[in-house]
């Protein structure tokens, strides 16, 4: 690595992932009891990426999967000193005002460290068609900001009618925090364009991600708005590139197909077009699994949703995320496996690197 510590360049937030939901292998489709989700090892994963130095850590929801989110959030907020956490919350479960302050006592609980990560799902046992979910979920986006702003809610919308003051319960800023929300459908695009803050996308080839950040800034644009980028990925980061490509390798080598597949269909949201977009990436891609230089896309073989990983030495590794950067991107979330092996890798070979800080609006 030839870059000094704290290197110049374009500052973005590097975020870490706590596998609440049973997403943690050290042979992918191969559980493993000592690496299933539990409050020792989910808690483990986020105060390695405290020590490590990430600036924020996605905490996933998954109705079917793992531990409850909420709860873990409020379990391990006192646990951290500087670190943000980025909760997933899935508003098809969700009541808007009842989410308000509970996302504003978390953000108090953290001396103002909250960020949420909205899910556009529907409520379990039903299922509502794409467009309307979304503009359900706007809605949502809309009634949380006006609450967590402090200012009275007048919202007669096609989902909910309601009028309320805020609650009393705010956040250290006095404003919402901010939302990060992804999709690839144009309804999720447009709803990202309309009430998010941070648009999340998920592994692609470098001319997509150039392409998707385009058009989002275009659709933003016309709502008068802007967006921020985030780019959610898998990461095997080694001394050389031959050790992460067969690290790479060693992941899928006790895979059995039937059992990937089982994963992949585990996920309430296999159908979205995020899904379908890291199904062809994987297709297309070569004998190898990469789609392009240091992207890998076995791990899609084992996972619904993110299915890819930046995969090289440490210089590699640097040098794509810079030029996720330079296609627009602000924000990386991102993964390894095993959770807190990875992170602690990356940690030390990567992130002094990279000039990052919590993400600002």
């Amino acid at each position: 690595m030839t870059d000094a510590p704290n290197a110049a360049g374009k500052p973005c937030e590097v975020s870490w992932f706590s596998a609440l939901c049973d997403d943690d292998y050290e042979f992918l489709g191969r559980p493993d009891p000592m690496l299933q989700s539990s409050w020792e090892h989910c808690r483990n994963i986020v105060l390695t990426a405290e020590k490590g130095g990430f600036d924020n850590i996605l905490l996933p929801s998954g109705y079917q999967l793992g531990l409850d989110t909420t709860v873990f959030a409020a379990a391990i907020a006192p646990f951290l000193e500087r670190m943000r956490l980025l909760m997933a919350v899935r508003i098809g479960e969700d009541w808007p005002p009842q989410l308000a302050r509970r996302i504003a006592t978390l953000d108090q609980i953290l001396g103002g460290r909250m960020t949420v990560n909205i899910i556009s799902s529907d409520l379990p046992g039903q299922q509502m068609d794409s467009e309307p979910r979304y503009a359900r979920t706007v809605e949502v986006m809309k009634i949380l900001k006006t609450m967590l702003n402090g200012d009275p809610l007048d919202h007669q919308g096609e989902f909910y009618q309601l009028q309320l003051d805020p609650p009393r319960m705010k956040t250290v800023s006095g404003k919402c925090p901010p939302l990060y929300f992804g999709g690839l459908s144009p309804a999720a695009r447009d709803a990202a364009a309309e009430a998010a803050d941070v648009y999340l996308m998920w592994p692609d080839t470098m001319d997509k991600v150039r392409e998707v950040v385009s058009d989002l800034t275009a659709r933003a644009e016309a709502k008068g708005r802007k967006l921020k980028f985030g780019y959610r990925a898998h990461v095997i980061v080694r001394e050389t590139e031959a050790e992460a490509r067969a690290y790479a390798q060693r992941l899928l080598s006790k895979l059995d197909e039937g059992a990937g597949e089982a994963i992949r269909n585990k996920s309430l949201d296999t159908n979205t077009a995020g899904v379908g977009r890291q199904n062809e990436l994987r297709a297309s891609a070569q004998d190898d699994g990469f789609v392009e230089d240091n992207l890998w896309t076995g791990i899609g073989r084992a996972r619904s949703g993110c299915g890819a990983a930046i995969v090289g030495d440490p210089d590699q590794v640097l040098a794509k995320i810079r030029a996720y950067q330079d296609a627009g991107m602000d924000a990386f979330i991102l993964s390894g496996y095993p959770h807190a092996a990875e992170c602690d890798l990356f940690a030390r070979h990567v992130l002094p690197h990279i000039n990052h800080g919590p993400l600002q609006l």
